[in-house]
């Protein structure tokens, strides 16, 4: 095992935990991600983002017509012009003669700009860790409003946005070893070691979700120990002398405080809490979902193999083919929650938002880690149900009469459509189509989302797409939508991408930062 590429699999996962990592990272110098995929790169795909809004039929019901908001001033009066020549012209005509705005704007970013945006995006790194070192620590995370620390809510056990998520285990600082090497703050990487090794333990009397603690504490114990000893040194040598596999250490005693969730449950399925301390609850739900109990993978099989005890490994795919054997006959697609000791599952929706996303992603990501081609065969089964049976629009991304793609929330057994929402984790997906080499649909899906954004300044937790609103108003800092930017532009390196991450910085600028920095 090629411990380079293991790196580089959980930087990207992490991408999901750390929404500023590409807005640093990504628009500064090229890295190689070994795509080489032959592009003809098409605005053609972007036409939600640039279609004219005059030229929609308003009594229309294509799902398409009920998203756009004044997308860009300047919209109307160019797509206004190539409309009235032919519906059919591909948007990459766009690129010849450099007379259309989108062009001028869209087609360079140049240097400077990528210095500038870049340090944005540090500077917006710092100022959250920054004060969350000087206002909150030890404790989990800062609350911006109180400007103090947060740990779980002792007071309501049954508050489990925070109690799933805060551990009583210093979660923020933990979380960000790895984006500081990745920032190049070799410096400040090995004090927030030191302090993690020195101050953090997991024999807390906190009950906390496994897949939570497994994503946000477990991935970057692990991740930030292989980068201090891995011998090909991807960002340098940055080991330290006197370091003695303490993150591994923890990274083992937290994983053998999960395995508590595996045990006792009939399908191997594991219960979604446990407590760190005790195990599982007494009073636990016997109900899980698919993405909680599936995307466990990644971390656990590369704690097996970094301490040779394959047990971590073994129970995470134990539990992925449980649920994979409990997928619908007639569609190939599997269920939101499902009951652990039963098998049967409590909700029949599928899609590709809450509670299943990074179960596909974690079946391709596990592939490409360690190559196991059961992974693979799963994640291109799955991949073809999606398309078979939650895809909807014309069958040709880049021509064709009828609405770009669109994926929804359908019944897994029947396939039918069982709500007009999609929600903003679904922005994972395109980046997910890259890494599997359809980079075509990803251009497609992704434009759709970015419309989203550019409309609001920010994805709604849910939108209808159906009544062109927001059904859940408010945005979490979810950085699906980054991450799949990031990817594709690593796949296409095409500027349109760095565009969209500098509209995303500004838009998180504007918004997410404003109340924080008048209460300071």
């Amino acid at each position: 095992m090629q411990w380079r590429s293991i790196v580089v699999g959980l930087v990207v996962l992490r991408l999901s935990l750390s929404c500023v990592l590409w807005l640093a990272f990504g628009l500064g110098p090229n890295v190689s991600w070994g795509f080489n995929f032959p592009l003809g790169f098409s605005l053609h795909k972007l036409d939600l983002l640039f279609r004219d809004e005059k030229g929609i039929d308003p009594k229309g019901n294509s799902w398409s017509q009920r998203i756009h908001g004044h997308i860009h001033e300047n919209a109307a009066t160019t797509c206004a012009n190539v409309g009235e020549a032919s519906t059919k012209r591909s948007y990459l005509s766009f690129f010849d003669g450099n007379k259309d705005e989108y062009v001028r704007r869209y087609s360079s970013f140049p240097d400077t700009l990528k210095a500038k945006m870049k340090d944005m995006a540090k500077d917006m790194f710092y100022f959250g860790y920054d004060n969350y070192m000087k206002y909150a620590f030890p404790e989990d995370e800062l609350n911006p409003i109180d400007c103090k620390g947060r740990g779980p809510d002792v007071l309501n056990p049954s508050n489990i946005n925070i109690n799933d998520v805060l551990g009583n285990y210093s979660l923020t600082l933990i979380d960000t070893l790895d984006t500081l090497l990745v920032l190049g703050n070799v410096t400040e990487f090995h004090k927030a070691v030191k302090l993690v090794i020195d101050t953090v333990s997991f024999d807390k009397d906190s009950t906390v979700q496994v897949f939570e603690a497994n994503i946000r504490i477990l991935g970057s114990l692990i991740s930030s120990h292989i980068l201090l000893t891995d011998p090909k040194h991807p960002f340098g040598k940055v080991g330290f002398d006197d370091y003695d596999n303490e993150l591994l250490h923890m990274a083992h005693d937290l994983a053998v405080r999960l395995l508590p969730a595996f045990e006792n449950t009939s399908t191997g399925i594991p219960y979604p809490r446990v407590n760190l301390k005790t195990g599982v609850p007494p009073d636990s739900i016997n109900e899980t979902c698919t993405a909680g109990a599936g995307s466990l993978l990644v971390e656990f099989g590369i704690l097996s193999r970094l301490i040779g005890d394959s047990t971590f490994e073994w129970v995470a795919r134990r539990a992925v083919r449980a649920l994979w054997n409990l997928r619908s006959n007639e569609t190939g697609l599997l269920g939101n929650v499902v009951n652990i000791q039963t098998g049967q599952w409590v909700s029949k929706q599928s899609g590709l938002g809450a509670g299943m996303d990074s179960f596909y992603e974690y079946l391709l990501k596990s592939y490409l880690l360690f190559g196991e081609k059961e992974d693979y065969r799963m994640f291109q089964a799955a991949y073809e149900s999606i398309h078979n049976h939650m895809r909807r629009g014309r069958e040709s991304c880049n021509e064709g009469e009828g609405d770009p793609p669109l994926y929804v929330n359908v019944n897994m057994f029947s396939g039918e459509i069982m709500n007009t929402w999609i929600d903003s984790l679904q922005a994972f997906f395109p980046g997910l189509q890259v890494l599997n080499g359809d980079v075509d649909n990803a251009i497609c899906l992704h434009a759709f989302y970015y419309a989203i954004w550019k409309r609001f300044g920010a994805l709604p937790e849910r939108y209808n797409w159906q009544l062109q609103a927001p059904d859940v108003l408010f945005y979490p800092l979810r950085p699906e939508l980054v991450e799949s930017t990031y990817l594709l532009y690593q796949a296409t390196k095409n500027p349109f991408y760095l565009h969209v991450g500098m509209d995303i910085l500004q838009s998180l600028e504007k918004n997410a930062k404003f109340l924080f920095s008048t209460m300071l």
